[in-house]
């Protein structure tokens, strides 16, 4: 086993300007161990023991999200970890296993007072260190929330586009099919002989019928009725595919007194071929019309991303709708909403003014604090979210609020430090709430939380100003 001496400690680089006196009192009062591959220095939950120093070996930190194991660092010989003059970690959060066999020294928590006052270029040294670990961790799990944020936005947007985009497939192929057989009932009407006032009064009954903006909702019972009254009346004129046209003329608003005023202008051998002729209208626009709501809902989506992103402006301050982003964020998290069975309630404010802000920052806010909502009414299998905004005197207000469990209201004063989650390892990283927090203070707001079981509120307060 190596020995630790103060010309070892003096090699190592935060700690060559400490005295050596300071570095043989640091030696004196630590303990000195090996520990085999496959062991543990520490583990996740357990109390903090102390700093710790790799004197020979390696030893891989790493923490495990979503079942998913994520190496940190990997620590070698003159390393230091573990607790740090000043920190306010009380348990470990990380794993730290030995992956070759190695030997430690450990400066025990409970002689920190002891340093802190005896040891002074000792304790900068090792705060200096803790300031550095906290700086490139902090820089690590902000990236890794991101993609986290990223991953669970990707994967409903990319559900939430499939639907419509299989929607466009099926409708096209389906519209392809039913063109081809347009001819035939082509040739059937071609062969008609009307005379044009005959025609004009049956193209001008056709488009009165489809032009009703009220078209009267039927129940399930009514609508059966009266599809059967309509195939009957098809039937009793010779009417081919009655059943088929049936079901279409009663979707598109027509009724019998419909089919009998165009009888007054058909005659009765054209009755069969002009009725099969609009139903191959009527099947064609539905079609169309169905591609076309599809298409718009990607075009919607793609709309709400780009607003969301903010992907196509500068990085300063502009005047924004908060409900925009709102309402964007809420699109991003449709999946989400879907799946929870959640109920959204808008209440929003039509006259509250647009604010100065960083518009893509700011729906990080809106992401963090209705995802973090959508989690905590997971354990319901439903839940009901209100979004408030209104104008609170030269402040824009907005209140999230959701009917979950609630925080406990011994953490309540917690939740937005770094690294603290109320969620279980590997589903919360601690930093949603420290990133609102952060965006919320750089744009001179405040945000505060009212929990009880059944009722969390976060309020969200920006000056309009900015």
């Amino acid at each position: 086993m190596q020995t630790v001496t103060v010309g070892w400690l003096k090699a190592l680089p935060t700690l060559k300007e400490v005295p050596e006196e300071q570095l043989q009192w640091m030696i004196d009062n630590s303990r000195h161990y090996s520990l085999p591959e496959g062991e543990f220095l520490f583990k996740v939950g357990e109390l903090v023991q102390g700093t710790h120093i790799v004197v020979e070996g390696k030893i891989r930190l790493y923490m495990t999200q979503n079942n998913v194991i994520r190496e940190l660092a990997v620590l070698e010989p003159g390393a230091i970890s573990g607790y740090l003059p000043f920190s306010r970690a009380n348990k470990v959060t990380v794993m730290a296993k030995v992956i070759q066999d190695t030997t430690v020294m450990t400066l025990p928590k409970d002689i920190f007072r002891e340093l802190v006052s005896k040891n002074y270029e000792l304790t900068e040294a090792l705060v200096h260190i803790m300031t550095t670990r906290v700086r490139d961790f902090t820089s690590l799990q902000q990236q890794n929330d991101k993609m986290m944020a990223l991953g669970k936005l990707s994967a409903g947007l990319a559900h939430e586009l499939n639907n419509p985009a299989a929607a466009i497939v099926r409708g096209s192929a389906s519209l392809i099919k039913h063109l081809k057989l347009v001819p035939e009932t082509f040739k059937d009407v071609i062969s008609i002989r009307m005379e044009d006032k005959e025609v004009d009064m049956v193209n001008n009954k056709l488009f009165e019928v489809l032009e009703r903006e009220e078209k009267p909702e039927l129940s399930l019972v009514e609508k059966t009725e009266a599809e059967d009254e309509i195939r009957e009346w098809m039937e009793e004129h010779a009417v081919n595919h009655a059943d088929e046209i049936a079901e279409n003329f009663l979707e598109f608003g027509f009724t019998c007194d419909d089919l009998r005023v165009f009888k007054e202008h058909i005659p009765a051998k054209a009755l069969s071929p002009v009725f099969n002729w609009i139903n191959s209208n009527l099947i064609t626009e539905s079609m169309v019309e169905d591609i076309q709501e599809a298409s718009q809902r990607i075009s919607d989506l793609v709309n709400s991303v780009k607003n969301f992103t903010h992907m196509d402006q500068g990085k300063g301050k502009e005047r924004t709708d908060i409900r925009l982003g709102l309402k964007s964020t809420l699109i991003m998290l449709l999946h989400k909403l879907k799946t929870g069975n959640i109920e959204i309630v808008k209440e929003f404010d039509e006259n509250l003014p647009p604010i100065m802000a960083l518009v893509g920052e700011l729906n990080q806010v809106w992401t963090n604090l209705i995802d973090n909502a959508l989690d905590a009414m997971e354990v319901n299998g439903r839940g009901r979210l209100i979004i408030r905004t209104e104008k609170d005197h030269e402040y824009a207000k907005v209140s999230i609020i959701d009917d979950g469990p609630g925080i406990p209201e011994e953490v309540q004063t917690q939740i937005f430090d770094p690294f603290f989650t109320t969620k279980e390892i590997g589903k919360g990283t601690g930093l949603g709430l420290d990133v609102v927090s952060r965006i919320i203070a750089q744009h001179h707001g405040s945000v505060k939380v009212n929990s009880v079981p059944g009722r969390t509120e976060f309020i969200i307060c920006f000056p309009i100003d900015g």
